[in-house]
């Protein structure tokens, strides 16, 4: 099984480490659907762009080692850091999508 290393948010690569991957029932729409969680680091130098980027809120998702492809929404988000202005402090961000 190939190891994903990359989920691409609005054509924003990012690299990620321990994806982990689902088919759940959306329950307004009653339709399958995937959920996806993974974490990944984010630099100082990357910290606004990136968190301007999840305020969206809605992503068009690509997960080019598993073919994936689908509209999602964030479904839980948490960060190590609440602070990363400060040159060279890397985070830990944590990131589950849910298909819409």
């Amino acid at each position: 099984m190939k190891m994903v290393q990359t989920v691409i948010l609005n054509d924003t690569p990012i690299r990620v480490t321990d994806y982990h991957e689902e088919m759940i029932i959306n329950e307004e729409t009653g339709k399958s659907v995937p959920k996806i969680k993974f974490q990944f680091k984010v630099t100082n130098e990357a910290y606004h762009d990136i968190t301007t980027l999840l305020y969206e809120m809605d992503f068009q998702v690509k997960v080019p080692e598993k073919n994936l492809d689908f509209p999602a929404t964030i479904h839980a988000y948490s960060t190590s850091v609440t602070n990363l202005y400060e040159e060279g402090a890397v985070g830990d961000f944590s990131l589950e999508l849910i298909g819409r």
